[in-house]
C-alpha cells in the first residue's frame, strides 16, 4: 500500500474517533444529569485499599473513612499491604483499619484487589469500594454511593479532585485535567446513560457483578480500564456520582508526572489488547461502542501525533522559512485556546476553588506532553507498576 494512502487512512480513522467524542459532547453536554434521590442507608460496604509503602498517608485516609456520615455498622475498612518495606500495615491498624495480608505474590494492584475480594466474598457485603492510599474522602461519599445503588446501579464512580493543586503547577494541571474530563466526558455520559470513566480510585461495585465475573480478574497495570471493559462487554454501565468526592494527591514535579502518565497510557493500551477483542465479539450497544472508542483513544493520540509531526515537516520542507510564521501563528492560537479552556473547566467544575495561575498558563504544556508520551508508549510500553511517593503534606482542612 502506498505510504501516502496509509497515512490518509490512519488520519481518517483518528478523525473518526475524535469526531465521535465531539458528537457525544454536542449531543449530551448541555443536558443536566438527573440527580439520584436520597435514600436511607441500606448498602453494606467493604472499603478496600491496596497499599504499597504508604505509611505517610494511609492513616489520614482511614480516618476520613471512619468519619463518614454513614452508619458505622454498615461498612468496614480494609487495608491490603503488599510488597511493603515500611510500616504501612501498622499505621493502617493504628488508624482503625482491618488488615488483609496477601497469601500469594502481588505484581499489580489488580492482584491485591483480587485476593482481597476473594477473602471478603463470604462476609455478607453488598458492595465493595476501592480507594488509593493517598486519598482523602468526603464525609458523604458512602451515602451518595448508597443512593446510586438503591436506584439500581451496579457500578459507580465518584468525582476525583486534586488535593494539592496549589503545591506546584504540575499538581494544578491535574486538577484542571480532572475538571475538564468531568465536564466533557463524565457529565455528557451521565446525561446520555453511558459509562463514566472508571478511574482506579473512588469507585464501587456490587457484589453480584464480581460474582458474575468469577471474582476480580485483571492482568494489566491498568486494572481500572480492564475492569471497565469487562463491564462494558456485559453491558453494565458505570454510574457517575459527582457528589461522592475523592481528594487525590497528585505529583508535584513534571518527571514524576511523566512516569505516572506513561504507566496510565501503557496500561490502557494493554487493556485495549484484552478488551477490544471481547467487545468485537458482542452485539453492538451504545455502552460497548463508547468503550470501544475509549480504548482506542491512546492509539488515536499516538497516530494523530505522528501524523501532525509529519505534516509539519512536510510543510516546512515545501515552504521553507516562509512557512514558519504560519506555524507560529497556529501554535500561538492553540496555546491561547487551551489556556481559555483551562479557565472554563475550573469555572464550570470548581467555581469555589483557589486558582493556580501558573497551572492555567502552563496547562497547554501539560496537555501537549501527552502526544509524545502516547507515541513513546506505542513502541515502548512499561509493564511494571511503580509506586508513587506520597507525603501527605497537605492537610484535609486545606482542601475539604
Amino acid at each position: 500500500m502506498d505510504r501516502s494512502l496509509l497515512i490518509l487512512l490512519v488520519g481518517l480513522a483518528c478523525k473518526a474517533v475524535t469526531l465521535y467524542f465531539v458528537l457525544t459532547v454536542v449531543r449530551f453536554g448541555l443536558r443536566r444529569p438527573k440527580p439520584y434521590p436520597v435514600c436511607p442507608p441500606a448498602t453494606r460496604f467493604a472499603v478496600v485499599i491496596a497499599a504499597r509503602n504508604e505509611e505517610a498517608v494511609i492513616g489520614r485516609l482511614v480516618q476520613s473513612l471512619l468519619g463518614q456520615e454513614y452508619p458505622r455498622t454498615l461498612f468496614d475498612v480494609y487495608v491490603v499491604p503488599n510488597n511493603c518495606t515500611d510500616r504501612t500495615a501498622e499505621a493502617a491498624a493504628d488508624a482503625g483499619a482491618e488488615i488483609l495480608l496477601c497469601d500469594a505474590p502481588v505484581r499489580t494492584k489488580g492482584d491485591a484487589l483480587g485476593q482481597a475480594f476473594a477473602r471478603l466474598s463470604d462476609k455478607g457485603y453488598d458492595a465493595y469500594v476501592v480507594f488509593d492510599a493517598d486519598n482523602v474522602v468526603d464525609r458523604r461519599f458512602l451515602a451518595r454511593i448508597n443512593d446510586v445503588f438503591c436506584a439500581g446501579a451496579q457500578v459507580a464512580k465518584g468525582r476525583q479532585v486534586a488535593s494539592n493543586p496549589k503545591q506546584s503547577w504540575v499538581a494544578g494541571c491535574y486538577d484542571i485535567y480532572f475538571s475538564g474530563f468531568d465536564l466533557l466526558f463524565n457529565r455528557p455520559r451521565a446525561a446520555g446513560h453511558l459509562s463514566a470513566k472508571l478511574v482506579g480510585t473512588g469507585f464501587a461495585v456490587k457484589r453480584e457483578v464480581l460474582e458474575e465475573m468469577g471474582g476480580w480478574v485483571t492482568e494489566t497495570i491498568a486494572e481500572d480500564a480492564e475492569f471497565a471493559a469487562q463491564c462494558a462487554a456485559r453491558d453494565i454501565a458505570v454510574a457517575w456520582v459527582p457528589d461522592a468526592v475523592t481528594y487525590d494527591e497528585e505529583p508535584t514535579d513534571f518527571l514524576t508526572s511523566i512516569t505516572q502518565r506513561r504507566r496510565w497510557s501503557s496500561g490502557v493500551m494493554q487493556a485495549a489488547g484484552k478488551g477490544l477483542p471481547a467487545l468485537v465479539g458482542k452485539p453492538i450497544s451504545p455502552l460497548r461502542l463508547d468503550m470501544f472508542a475509549f480504548l482506542l483513544m491512546p492509539f488515536e493520540q499516538a497516530f494523530g501525533g505522528m501524523i501532525l509531526l509529519i505534516s509539519l515537516l512536510l510543510r516546512l520542507g515545501e515552504g521553507g522559512l516562509g512557512a514558519v510564521p504560519g506555524l507560529l501563528l497556529g501554535g500561538t492560537a492553540s496555546f491561547l485556546i487551551t489556556v481559555m479552556a483551562a479557565w472554563i473547566f475550573l469555572l464550570c467544575e470548581r467555581p469555589k476553588s483557589a486558582r493556580n495561575r501558573a497551572s492555567v498558563l502552563l496547562f497547554p504544556v501539560f496537555m501537549a506532553s501527552w502526544i509524545p508520551l502516547q507515541v513513546f508508549c506505542l513502541f515502548c510500553r512499561t509493564k511494571r507498576w511503580k509506586p508513587m511517593r506520597h507525603t501527605g503534606a497537605v492537610k484535609q482542612t486545606d482542601f475539604a
